[in-house]
């Protein structure tokens, strides 16, 4: 059995405009072990969302497999796919996607509710996230009346409150001003050294992807793997 915690093998991914198709990812393998920081960077629209939406298995490559420890995740059926993916994936996107009519609580319980965690319980886990990501004075307020910082963190919090293994970030701190995106990197590498937690972002920040253990570079269909504590390990997979 594969040890890695991820491998994707021969993956590609294309597109038709009209009438031409354009390969986004073309035959990617790759790599990734448990509690890696990984950054994924490129020119906008050069397929990063793509990568990390097959990555998260919220959309299918047109060839190839992805595994985790082991297991070809796109062989599963469709329900337990998704049963897969609420319990092991954790999702942060740049426009937060949370329910405005909400509130913070309401919010982050949502994936435990959907797991079938009892109210109950699902109220102690989102209670216990959201005030690790400090907002433990905003629990009862709605998204509307949260600023754009205290929504991502909210957003994080969601994506967290099943303390999943793999969390998935796209352009987590595009919306934010420099002072909430220098706050919300910190969170994420403490996050993901306390819990554990693997972490592939998307980012066009430099600082945030510097702080990645590596950094993956899409260009022309293909990946370019650099480790970031060497600017000469740079590698085509």
């Amino acid at each position: 059995m594969d040890k890695a915690f991820i491998t994707a093998k021969g993956l590609s991914k294309g597109f038709m405009s009209s009438a031409t198709r354009i390969d986004v990812i073309e035959e990617l393998n790759l790599t990734i072990n448990m509690g890696e920081k990984i950054a994924v960077v490129g020119a906008s629209g050069i397929g990063k969302s793509t990568l990390l939406h097959i990555l998260g298995t919220l959309d299918r490559p047109d060839s190839g497999k992805l595994l985790f420890q082991g297991k070809d995740v796109f062989g599963f059926h469709d329900a337990r796919l998704a049963k897969f993916r609420n319990e092991s994936i954790g999702f942060v996107f740049q426009f937060h996607h949370l329910l405005l009519e909400f509130d913070a609580l309401e919010n982050t319980m949502m994936p435990a509710l959907i797991n079938g965690w009892s109210p109950k319980d699902a109220l102690v886990a989102a209670e216990e996230i959201l005030v690790r990501v400090g907002l433990e004075n905003r629990l009862k307020h709605r998204v509307a009346d949260l600023s754009g910082g205290e929504q991502q963190r909210v957003a994080l919090a969601r994506a967290l409150v099943l303390k999943p293994l793999l969390l998935l970030a796209d352009e987590p701190t595009g919306n934010l001003d420099v002072y909430n995106s220098k706050k919300v990197h910190e969170l994420l590498l403490e996050l993901n050294s306390e819990l554990s937690m693997t972490m592939i972002v998307v980012t066009h920040n430099p600082e945030l992807a510097s702080l990645m253990n590596r950094k993956l570079t899409i260009r022309d269909g293909k990946i370019f793997d650099t480790v970031n504590d060497s600017n000469t390990n740079v590698k085509k997979c």
